[in-house]
This record gives C-alpha cells, structure tokens and sequence, in this order.
C-alpha cells in the first residue's frame, strides 16, 4: 500500500497540496495565493498560467517538505473553485484569455437578454440552474464574442474550453487527457444533469462548439496519470470534483438529508438528496452531488457569492486587521454592532434572491460606530447569509435541519459559528480536520484506488472538534434578522443602471 493520497485543492485565492494518510491525517500541505484582477468593476479575473504555476509549486513544496517520492502518492484527486472559465489553444496550450472568475459580473446583461428570449425555464428544467452571470456557459460565450480572432478558431476546432480541473489535468498529463467531471460539468449551465450530456440547444444559444467542451466522467475513477515529464512519476488522476461536492463528501454527508455548510470565499450550504434531483421553488440550485460509475447523487445548493472574501476586504482594502484570525477578538470586544449591518454583495446577491445587480452595502452607521463594531457586523454577514440558504433549503426538501456540519477557512472562528447556531437553532458541528474540500477528493481518488475500501470505513475518520448550539432568545434573534432584511432591501438594484449604459455604450 502506498503512503499518501494527494489532494489538490485550487481555489479563488490559493493553490495548496495536501497530502494525506489512511486515516485522513494530513501529512504535509503546501499553499500560494496568487494575482486577482480587478479589470473594471464587477469584473474578476486569473491569470491561468499563474494558476498553473502555483498548483504546480505547492506539489513539489508539500512533497519536499517530507520527502515523500512519487512512488509514494497513491493517487491524486483534484478540486477545484467551480464556474470559473479559461479557455486555450488546443496546440501552444496557451489561455487565449485570463480566466474569468465565478464571481465576474460582466455577463449579467447577457443573461438578462436570455431571460427575455425565454429561456429561463429551459435552462431552469435541463441543468438545475438558475440562469446567472455566475455560471461558466455565458462566459465562454463573451470570449469568444470579444477575443480578436477566437470565434475562428473555436469554429475550427482549435480552441479548448475548461474549468479550472480540466485545465490542470490537460497540463499534468502533458497535453494528453481533455476531461472533466460530472460536478463541474453540472455547474457550467451548458449540461443536462439529468441526460448527463452537454446540450445541444443551450449550446446553440450561446454559440458554443461542442467540439471545446470536455469528455465527462465520474467523479470517482481514472480520468489521466500525471506525466512523468511534470511530476517526475507516473502517478494516476483518480478523483475530481468541484470544491462545494468535495467539501460535502469529506464531511460524509452521504445520507440524503444530510447538510454542510463551507465558509470559503463564498459561502456554500449543500443538502444530499439522493438520487432524487429537488426541484428549488426557492432560488437553491439543483446539482449533482457526486457521479460514481453506477449512479448519480443530487444535492440541494445555496450559493453566497462574499463570504471569507468579505474578510480579506477587510485586511487588504481597508486595512482594519491583519489577519482572519484577529476578527475573533475584535468580534468579542463588543457586546452587538450598535445597528451595524454590512452586506457584502461585491459581486451581486446569490440565493435566495439572485439580485445581480445588487451590490455592497453598509447600513446603520452612527458617530458612535467603531472599527470593533464594523468587523463584527462584516463578520455576522457570513452567519446571516447562511440563515437564508438553511431557511429555502428546510423549505423545498420539507425537512427541519437540526444538525450543520461546517468546514472553510472562517470556521475556525467560534464566535461565527456561535452566532450561526443562535441565528438557526440548531447543533453547528466544526471537525477536527477542517480541510474537508481537499479531504473529499483525496476520498474519491482513493475509493477508486482501493486506498480506501469502503464509505463506511470513510466515516470513521470523521471526528468532531466542537460543537454550538443555540443561545439567543426567540425576540433579540428575531430583531436580528428583521434588521438583516432591511439591510438587504436596501442593496437591489443598486447597480443596473450603470452596468446596461455602460455595456450600451460598447
């Protein structure tokens, strides 16, 4: 039995590798945060070959670090931040454009013209989404409408088109695999979910050559070996998944009903269903949870586009921390926000209201508000968020969460997720291993290598660290989040004029 299952974990801010053993330890990790672009506003973009870079530094760093070979790593599972877009040259490999962020706003008057032709229910009916500038498919389309000669090329069958898995699978097997998984195809709002198949009258709206698109396989299974040419060995790629599906297997929420919650850069609660697909009449998105070789899973989805990236804004744009950490302490200096409400919408409001053109908001601001009450208010937003997705999601699948199993960066802070278990009441559970997104793949990539043999010897290596269970009385929780969706009202709509005169004006 080899030693390690690796895991690659490439997110919005950071590439890291983590290796882990048999019994879910991590071994050694390895992190990098690279370049975000901010070209205009709304606009979020990555440089793919910095991506590249930064995935490929942090193998060799977390390898080195404990001197473990090739021939040691079992298998590599790869996860990813979904919905963000590159596209490339199927001969040179290289990006015709940077990537496009999950979180770009740039295609929000595109979607808008498509709700007009119509086909919101198509789109709604054939691959669980609902129709958003978020989503991959409307991407792709704008770089071929805007990137000088890409049409051209697409029509020829020289351009390639990826989510972020796909394209470091093309570049760790040497140019070799062209691949991506069920999960990730199922966030790109261009596949059936229940044909499991691209579709081919959502493509023909977006003008979109099938012949960019990538072979779609199961989560768990062989999707290409890494080239001895890039890692030194020949080393299997046996697990993908998009980051959210990861996350929710390496919390072991394998049992429809079963619910997690991950504080990353967004925020993403996700309910198993089976393979039953729920159909959201409360603006949750309906995705595959996980594609094995003989089924499919479905989960429910609530999507908060700003949640840890709400924190980073407030160490680098404005200063007021250093760390993540610090936003604790400063929480707990004060007793409430003094009426301080912060919505971070940077990027628009996910679900439940899917507003695209809402946009940051500060509420209740008096003289006597401080820089403790500012980040405690910028914190509970995260809390606050994920009280809407809990609520539409207890809604559609008719069942009272009563447990919230949590995970992502901002879930090592207690005073969140204190908060989040008196906004909800309900147990919020924090495991040991918080790492549950690079734990989840590592899982797939190892139930398809034998690593490990079953999910239920999976579960046993779930522990939990601590739990929160709720404290508040009925009224102050109340007064809460009535405050909560007063402050949201007050972000709709906020930036639509600007967005259509200055995309009138191109």
């Amino acid at each position: 039995m080899r030693k390690y299952m690796m895991a690659l974990d490439q997110g919005t801010t950071s590439s890291r590798c983590i290796l882990f053993d048999k019994e879910g330890n991590i071994c050694s990790s390895a992190q990098k945060e690279f370049t975000q672009y901010f070209p205009q506003p709304g606009w979020v973009e990555h440089d793919p070959m910095e991506i590249w870079s930064s995935q490929l530094g942090v193998i060799m760093e977390a390898m080195g670090a404990i001197g473990a070979h090739t021939d040691e790593i079992a298998a590599i599972g790869i996860t990813n931040q979904r919905e963000t877009t590159i596209v490339w040259d199927r001969i040179t490999g290289r990006p015709v454009y940077n990537a496009i962020v999950w979180q770009c706003r740039r295609t929000a008057n595109m979607i808008s013209r498509l709700e007009e032709d119509g086909l919101s229910e198509t789109i709604r009916s054939k691959t669980g989404l609902i129709p958003d500038a978020y989503f991959s498919g409307s991407k792709v389309a704008w770089i071929l409408e805007n990137v000088e000669g890409a049409r051209e090329k697409a029509e020829k069958g020289e351009l390639l088109f990826g989510t972020v898995d796909t394209w470091l699978i093309w570049n760790l097997s040497n140019k070799e695999n062209f691949v991506t998984d069920m999960t990730n195809a199922s966030r790109t709002m261009l596949y059936d979910i229940h044909k499991l198949c691209w579709d081919k009258e959502i493509l023909d709206y977006f003008k979109i050559p099938e012949s960019m698109l990538p072979q779609v396989l199961p989560s768990s299974g062989l999707f290409a070996y890494a080239s001895e040419e890039v890692l030194g060995g020949h080393i299997p790629i046996m697990g993908v998944a998009g980051d959210q599906q990861a996350a929710l297997f390496g919390q072991c929420c394998f049992q429809a009903g079963d619910v997690k919650n991950t504080y990353g850069t967004g925020c993403f609660t996700l309910m198993n269903t089976g393979e039953k697909a729920v159909t959201s009449k409360n603006g949750l998105l309906t995705t595959i949870a996980v594609g094995m070789k003989d089924h499919v899973e479905y989960a429910l989805e609530g999507s908060v586009f700003v949640a840890g990236a709400a924190i980073q804004w407030l160490r680098d744009e404005l200063r007021m921390i250093k760390s993540a950490a610090q936003t604790e302490e400063y929480c707990r200096a004060v007793e409430d926000t003094a009426g301080v409400y912060v919505v971070p919408a940077f990027a628009g409001l996910g679900a439940p209201y899917w507003e695209q053109y809402a946009r940051g908001t500060i509420v209740g601001l008096t003289r006597g508000t401080s820089k403790e009450h500012f980040i405690r208010a910028t914190v509970e937003s995260l809390a606050y968020q994920v009280y809407d997705l809990v609520k539409a999601m207890e809604q559609d699948s008719e069942i009272c969460m009563r447990t919230l199993k949590v995970d992502g960066g901002a879930s090592a802070n207690s005073f969140l997720l204190q908060f989040q278990a008196d906004l909800l009441e309900a147990e919020v559970l924090r495991p040991e291993c918080i790492e549950t997104t690079a734990l989840g793949v590592a899982y797939l990539a190892g139930l398809a290598c034998g690593y490990w043999e079953s999910k239920e010897e999976i579960c046993r290596n779930w522990k939990k660290a601590c739990s929160f269970s709720g404290q508040k009385q009925p009224e102050e929780r109340d007064k809460l989040l009535k405050g909560w969706r007063r402050a949201v009202r007050c972000t709709w709509g906020w930036a639509e004029d600007y967005m259509k005169a200055e995309n009138k004006e191109k």
